[in-house]
């Protein structure tokens, strides 16, 4: 495997492709995630769970309407906001807090736990007397939006392409190196 030369055009650093005809045509570069955002897979990972949330909550929403009627729907929507509100806290948490120091941020995440945990007792200890909606269609819709969420945040995650490096230029001088004589 060789590696390119300076203007050869297949260099990952922005400036080794300023000479080649590539750049001057105005052709594509390959580019890289800026190594200075590591928010950017938080950032995702909400965005792909509202997404996926939305989704759920609509399809949901109908199927337990089908099912169960008006009652069947009410409990869908609020097994959608309560699930999915549950791990979208984290998520929001989590990115909120990954400007601060480790301290501060440890602290704002445990914070947010137990502020989560508390609103999910009291939304289901109210919710416990009322009978507007339906308790199965509320059930299967929470752990739906549990999994479906953890899942497009795990998805979005995993999908950002940013660098555990920031890669920089070396000079290399070798003996079997033609390119540097």
């Amino acid at each position: 495997m060789s590696t390119p030369s300076k203007g050869s055009g297949n260099s990952p650093y922005p400036d080794a492709d300023s000479a080649s005809p590539a750049a001057e045509s105005g052709a594509a570069r390959l580019r890289f995630a800026p190594p200075d955002d590591p928010a950017a897979p938080l950032r995702a990972a909400v965005r792909y769970g509202v997404i996926g949330l939305i989704v759920l909550a609509v399809a949901g929403s109908i199927i337990a309407y089908l099912a169960a009627g008006l009652s069947g729907l009410w409990g869908a929507l609020i097994g959608a906001a309560v699930g999915g509100g549950f791990i979208l806290f984290t998520a929001l948490s989590v990115l909120f807090s990954a400007r601060y120091n480790a301290l501060t941020a440890g602290a704002l995440i445990l914070g947010g736990w137990a502020l989560k945990m508390l609103l999910a007792l009291v939304v289901f200890a109210v919710l416990s007397n009322m009978t507007f909606y339906s308790q199965p269609a509320l059930a299967i819709v929470v752990i739906a939006a549990l999994i479906l969420v953890l899942g497009a945040e795990t998805y979005g995650v995993l999908k950002q392409r940013t660098p555990y490096v920031t890669p920089t230029r070396e000079k290399v001088i070798s003996d079997t190196n033609d390119d540097e004589k």
